[in-house]
């Protein structure tokens, strides 16, 4: 790595550092030597996951959690405003469905 991105990257660390935790502090070098989106691409979809079973009827809670997986996917793949659109669509389709299903579940046989 180039010694002005380094210089960047660490004046970055410490202009974040004072809003941050000891422990917090302690991850921010690892932290600042991953690359790219996936990571937390994936940390999102496991966190949406685990809100949509533990929250099935939060459905203000999951749409926020699919508008971030749906900002950070678009980020990540550079995804055109209607592409982004469309992929938010389908995602908000998806949780209604679910929502709906869930909702199915919980009034026991009939």
């Amino acid at each position: 790595m180039p010694a002005r991105r380094r210089q960047r990257r660490k004046e970055l660390s410490n202009f974040y550092a004072d809003a941050l935790s000891e422990a917090e502090r302690l991850e921010l070098p690892q932290a600042a030597t991953v690359e790219g989106l996936d990571h937390e691409i994936a940390v999102l979809r496991v966190r949406l996951k685990a809100a949509l079973q533990q929250n099935p009827q939060d459905l203000a809670l999951l749409a926020k959690g699919v508008d971030m997986l749906v900002k950070a996917v678009a980020a990540r793949y550079r995804l055109s405003p209607k592409a982004r659109r469309d992929l938010a669509d389908n995602l908000a389709s998806l949780i209604e469905s679910l929502g709906t299903l869930l909702e199915g579940k919980d009034d026991g046989p009939p």
